[in-house]
């Protein structure tokens, strides 16, 4: 047969030169690139818009791949919601990881839900442990009374800080530091490389670990592309996708500590509250309500989720 086509694959993701996705994104990339005339060109947040643009655009097949994050998803697909269910992750490193490698839901049923909406979900992803920060220190659902916290926009994410006891005030990404520093919102949640890369603890120095979920992020491909490709240029894709996963869970080990301990030479303001189980249990006894929620949200296809992550 006649050698194949050189093409170049256009990607995007919803970060920064050197945040998570953006590690991933350029480990896929160089799979690609080592094991195939193909190339990938890597495009990060804001060169294309934002995140639902940068997913219209690989529906409509003018990106090829797309990271995008199930709390952007879940418009589109209400099941992906379930990540923000606070409490039904493990939240040690190990066992998330366990969990991602092992998971029913994450490796047969999600690429179902992500084909029906044309995608090809590749791989889902841990990228780190949800820490809340505010302007001052909390360790109660009762100190988050009537604290504004941002959060993407997310029905159940709000439903989750409803929970809490805060008010939850959607914000897009790009106005949060500002928000913070007016104070229009209180606090807000993120994985901590982002609190330290985006600076957000000189703005809201009160940091506390509640144990309550991990940040998790997926990529895919368009589906008309991806069933167009030769089955050679499938197992490329599938193998890349997994050497991407793989270095980007070594990757992510240790970053939260590694980004807490910059953080702490960076700021005397900055406070660690890190809850103990009685504290944890006073949020913990506040989830049901967001599964109520969810399941509203998803009926029967969400139960049989929730079954299989509670396995």
């Amino acid at each position: 047969s006649a050698a194949a086509q050189a093409d170049n694959w256009r990607y995007a993701h919803e970060e920064y030169e050197g945040d998570v996705q953006d590690v991933f994104a350029y480990a896929f990339k160089e799979y690609i690139e080592e094991n195939s005339d193909h190339s990938v060109q890597v495009y990060r947040f804001g060169e294309l818009g934002e995140s639902d643009d940068i997913m219209e655009q690989t529906q409509n097949g003018i990106l090829q791949f797309v990271n995008q994050s199930p709390g952007f998803t879940g418009s589109l697909i209400p099941e992906a919601q379930i990540f923000f269910i606070p409490y039904l992750l493990p939240t040690d490193e190990e066992t998330v990881l366990t969990f991602f490698d092992e998971s029913k839901a994450i490796n047969e049923v999600f690429p179902e839900l992500y084909a029906e909406q044309g995608l090809e979900l590749l791989k889902m992803y841990p990228e780190g442990e949800m820490v809340i920060t505010t302007d001052e220190p909390i360790s109660s659902p009762e100190d988050m009374n009537n604290k504004k916290i941002r959060t993407m926009t997310n029905p159940l994410l709000s439903e989750t800080y409803d929970a809490f006891g805060a008010t939850p005030t959607p914000l897009p990404w790009g106005e949060v530091y500002g928000g913070l520093q007016t104070g229009i919102i209180d606090g807000q949640e993120n994985p901590i490389f982002w609190i330290e890369s985006g600076g957000l603890y000189e703005v809201s120095p009160h940091l506390t670990f509640t144990g309550h979920g991990w940040f998790t992020t997926a990529m895919m491909a368009n589906q008309d592309f991806y069933e167009g490709l030769s089955d050679e240029d499938k197992e490329l894709v599938q193998e890349a996708s997994d050497a991407a996963y793989d270095h980007t869970i070594e990757h992510i080990k240790g970053l939260a500590e590694e980004a807490l301990a910059k953080i702490q030479e960076a700021s005397d303001e900055v406070t660690v509250t890190r809850l103990d189980e009685e504290q944890i249990q006073a949020f913990r006894d506040r989830a049901p309500q967001v599964e109520e929620a969810f399941l509203e949200m998803t009926g029967d296809k969400g139960a049989e989720l929730l079954e299989q992550f509670k396995a």
